[in-house]
């Protein structure tokens, strides 16, 4: 079987689909492996070292993913309107996995399923136990909360730690994360490791014991609706209006006396809820920062813009995109894990070949198209 990487082509993507190790690891699975030939510079891979993992090095695209049985993508195959179509290339029957944002590109759905292309979009993974290997939500959005606040302590006029000097005392900053997911939780113990006095708020209760393990204070309106305020796969549920009005008026009055806000709540397939208003943005103390992780779907703070630092009401406000891809390195290495993670228990051990079990549950649940048709649920009227 050939499985190709081609290289990353949209804007600000610096992670790549392999390293050599896992390339390594795929040949071992049975795969011929080509590379295109940079796919790995952006996450300092040259080609002689996938070459040296037994990689063969293709020049281009084109020639990487010729007749190519699986191939393997960070991002989404761009169209022919976003400047390229990176999916004339593959051939019919072809395996595209990779991170494949459906909810926000519908319509190249059904682009997957005319081609007969067995798309997977490894988002999709459902967070089972068998399957936490393979979950690339978890293993990006951890090094994002990581990312998150270094580039908070970057745009910060203060030092974090307390200092104590022959010219005085620096206090130490505070900070708030909102939304106590993979990404929260790594933001909150790298704060508390800078030094910072960290809080945390989220609407779902068994994140409160994570909070206080990692030496945060947890900030949530404790009410009947909190209890119940997850959903069996671990996301939070969108809360009511009545709840909503109650938390913003205690986290309006806990903003007030942050210095960094770091804001990280997503609901799958839908806009990120607003957590920060303006009224809170004016609230803050000049200086401070809020580092909005999701900025890309319509962020938590709605004067964050995507793409930009931009200053307002003397708060600067943080709205980087990719934000895995600016410590693209490990983003990368955790990333070609996923992948192998993924296709591993697909593989006939005795064949070598890559069987599609349709029943399996993880298959199931990420598969979008396949033999020329929509087949996951969500979106098979798409």
């Amino acid at each position: 079987m050939k499985l190709a990487i081609p290289k990353e082509r949209r804007e600000g993507e610096a992670r790549a689909a392999a390293t050599p190790d896992s390339v390594k690891k795929l040949i071992a699975l049975g795969f011929e492996v080509t590379v295109e030939a940079g796919a790995g510079a952006g996450a300092s891979i040259g080609d002689e070292a996938f070459a040296a993992a037994g990689a063969k090095i293709a020049p281009d695209a084109a020639s990487a993913v010729a007749d190519a049985d699986v191939v393997l993508k960070v991002q989404r195959p761009m169209s022919a309107a976003e400047g390229g179509d990176e999916l004339a290339g593959l051939k019919k029957g072809a395996v595209l996995i990779g991170m494949l944002a459906p909810y926000a590109s519908k319509d190249q759905i059904k682009t997957y399923a005319d081609a007969g292309i067995s798309a997977i979009a490894l988002e999709l993974v459902p967070r089972i136990t068998r399957a936490q290997s393979m979950d690339v939500l978890s293993s990006q959005a951890n090094l994002a909360g990581y990312r998150a606040v270094l580039d908070a302590a970057y745009e910060f006029g203060r030092a974090f730690p307390m200092m104590m000097t022959a010219a005085g005392t620096v206090p130490p900053a505070r900070a708030l994360i909102m939304g106590v997911g993979v990404a929260g939780l790594q933001a909150i113990a790298t704060a508390k490791r800078l030094g910072a006095i960290v809080s945390a708020t989220d609407v779902r209760p068994a994140t409160k014991e994570q909070v206080e393990s990692l030496g945060g204070t947890f900030v949530a309106v404790m009410d009947d609706e909190f209890k119940q305020a997850q959903t069996a796969g671990g996301y939070a549920k969108e809360m009511s209006k009545e709840y909503q009005a109650k938390q913003a008026a205690l986290i309006g009055e806990t903003i007030k006396k942050q210095d960094i806000v770091i804001t990280t709540a997503l609901i799958p397939g839908r806009k990120a809820p607003v957590l920060v208003s303006e009224d809170m943005v004016k609230s803050m103390k000049p200086g401070s920062v809020i580092v909005d992780l999701a900025v890309e779907q319509g962020g938590n703070c709605p004067l964050s813009e995507v793409g930009k630092v931009v200053t307002k009401h003397g708060v600067k406000l943080v709205g980087h995109t990719n934000v895995p891809s600016r410590i693209a390195v490990d983003a990368t290495a955790l990333y070609a894990r996923n992948l192998v993670n993924y296709l591993t228990p697909l593989i006939d051990k005795t064949t070598k070949a890559l069987k599609l079990d349709l029943a399996d549950e993880v298959v199931k649940g990420s598969l979008l198209t396949h033999e020329g048709k929509i087949v996951h649920p969500n979106f098979a009227a798409a």
